[in-house]
C-alpha cells in the first residue's frame, strides 16, 4: 500500500511511503509524473534517497516518475527488526515497491541498489521490473575494491564523527580526486547526530554484517550466469577508474548478457553519479529513451 503524506509544489519532489518485507516502512522522493513510465532509483550501500537530486529532477523533466528511495535500514527508512540485511530482502522491497507504484518500473541501481534489482530479477520476483540499469556494479567484484569500500563504511560506523567537518575530510580522504564542498548541507543528509552530539552515519550498522555475509553466501559465478539468463533490458554504466568493476568484469558481464547495453563514464570511480552526474544521467536518460521507443 502506498501512502502520501502531503502535495508537494510541482517543483518540490512529493515524500511517500511504501510498505516493503518484514513490514519494514520505507521512505522515498517521487519526482514527476509517469507520462513516459516510472523510474525507480536505488542507492548504494550507506548512502540516502538523496543522493538521486539532480538525477530525480531530470528524469522527471524528461517525462518520468522517478521515486529515490531510501533503502531498508538507510536514511530515513525502518531498520529491519530481525537485523536482517541480506540481498535477498533488499530484492523483496524493490519488487514490492514496483508493484505498489502500479505498473512495472525501471529501476536504476548503484552499486547495493543494482545488485538487489539483478537478485530480485534472477532469484526473488523475476518480471518485475520493465528493465535494469546497474550503476558500477556486477556479480564480480574487485576484492580490495570490496575491501576499501566496506572498510570505509565500517571504520566510523560506531564511533562517528565529533562535527560534519570532521565526516567532510574522512571522505575527503577516502576520494581525494572529488573536489571537496563547500556546503556541507548535503552530507548532513547522510549523517543523524545522536544524543551524544556525535554524528553517525544515517544506516543500521549492522547492515555491515549483511554485507559480508552475502559475499560468502552467494556464489558470484551462479549469480553472472543466473544474469546471463535475463531477457529483460539491461544496462551497464561503469566509471572507468571504478575500483569495484574492472574492465575485465565488465567484459564479462556483458558477455555473459550480449544483449546489455553498456556506458563506461570517463574520469569517474565508483560513485558513477557523484563524480560525473551530467554524464551518468545522459547515459540514464538515453537508454530509457531507447525503451520507451521500443514499446
Amino acid at each position: 500500500m502506498v501512502h502520501k503524506e502531503s502535495i508537494a509544489l510541482p517543483s518540490d519532489p512529493e515524500r511517500r511511503l511504501f510498505d516493503g518485507d518484514e513490514g519494514v516502512q520505507l521512505v522515498a522522493d517521487a519526482f514527476g509524473a509517469a507520462r513516459n513510465g516510472a523510474v525507480i532509483l536505488a542507492h548504494g550501500g550507506g548512502q540516502t534517497r538523496h543522493a538521486w537530486a539532480k538525477a530525480g529532477e531530470r528524469i522527471a523533466a524528461a517525462g518520468w516518475l522517478a521515486v529515490a528511495l531510501d533503502l531498508r535500514g538507510h536514511g530515513e527508512s525502518g531498520w529491519s527488526p530481525s537485523g536482517d540485511y541480506r540481498l535477498t530482502r533488499f530484492a523483496r522491497d524493490l519488487a514490492l515497491v514496483a508493484k505498489q507504484i502500479g505498473q512495472r518500473p525501471h529501476v536504476v541501481g548503484a552499486s547495493l541498489g543494482g545488485l538487489a534489482g539483478l537478485m530480485a530479477e534472477t532469484h526473488t520476483d523475476p518480471g518485475a521490473f520493465a528493465s535494469l540499469t546497474l550503476v558500477d556494479i556486477t556479480p564480480r567484484m574487485e576484492p580490495a575494491g570490496v575491501a576499501r569500500v566496506v572498510g570505509f563504511m565500517a571504520d566510523r560506523a560506531e564511533d562517528g564523527f565529533s562535527s560534519l567537518e570532521e565526516a567532510a575530510e574522512f571522505i575527503a580522504q577516502y576520494l581525494p580526486h572529488r573536489p571537496r564542498p563547500q556546503d556541507l548541507s548535503g552530507l548532513a543528509k547522510n549523517l543523524r547526530r545522536g544524543d551524544d552530539g556525535r554524528h553517525r552515519w544515517h544506516w543500521d550498522p549492522r547492515f555491515i554484517t549483511s554485507v559480508v555475509e552475502t559475499r560468502a553466501t552467494h556464489s558470484m559465478d551462479e549469480f553472472e550466469a543466473r544474469a546471463g539468463e535475463l531477457r529483460l533490458p539491461l544496462h551497464l554504466i561503469r566509471g572507468r577508474l571504478s575500483e569495484l568493476v574492472s574492465e575485465e568484469a565488465a567484459r564479462a558481464f556483458l558477455e555473459a548478457a550480449p544483449h546489455a547495453k553498456f556506458s563506461d563514464v570517463a574520469n569517474a570511480g565508483h560513485m558513477v553519479a557523484g563524480d560525473r552526474n551530467d554524464a551518468f544521467i545522459e547515459a540514464v536518460l538515453g537508454f530509457l529513451e531507447d525503451q520507451r521507443n521500443a514499446t
